[in-house]
């Protein structure tokens, strides 16, 4: 494996613009829904706990992220910092989804993480919760995949 394999920066400690990139890299895999691409920004030993799941591991998170894509369907994704320190990120996020009956929801959610010394995420605990929406009360209505630059961020969409 290479260094440039084995290190995702920005890179700890982070400042207030690092830890703003280190968001947006985050928000952007998770706006792929590629459970693969996503779980190579983890440690392979990493420790999550996403609502009242927990799980270890970089197979662990693919078969997650696998089986929530399937059913949290058309997901798009917002994450804003919310705090940083040394190696730590705190981050509040919403992300708007449908169900295979085609009601459609607004889950609001925080997460706490800590990166190793090459950039990886050895620990994430999020909690979430969802709000069942209209979907004329939808916000995140960009294409599928990665939110446009000019699209608001949570604050400036009140959120």
């Amino acid at each position: 494996m290479s260094t440039s394999e084995l290190t995702r920066p920005p890179l700890p400690p982070f400042t207030a613009e690092t830890a703003a990139q280190k968001a947006r890299l985050a928000e952007d895999a998770w706006n792929s829904r590629d459970p693969e691409r996503v779980s190579l920004a983890y440690t392979p030993d990493s420790q999550w706990r996403n609502r009242a799941h927990f799980l270890t591991g970089r197979a662990a998170i693919v078969d997650f992220l696998t089986r929530k894509w399937t059913r949290e369907l058309d997901y798009r994704l917002i994450k804003e910092v919310w705090a940083f320190q040394d190696n730590r990120i705190a981050v509040r996020f919403a992300y708007e989804w449908h169900d295979e009956t085609g009601h459609w929801f607004r889950s609001y959610g925080n997460e706490n993480w800590e990166f190793d010394a090459h950039g990886l995420m050895r620990l994430r605990i999020a909690s979430i919760n969802d709000l069942p929406i209209a979907p004329d009360d939808r916000l995140f209505v960009w294409p599928l995949g990665r939110r446009p630059d000019d699209h608001a961020g949570l604050s400036r969409l009140g959120l």
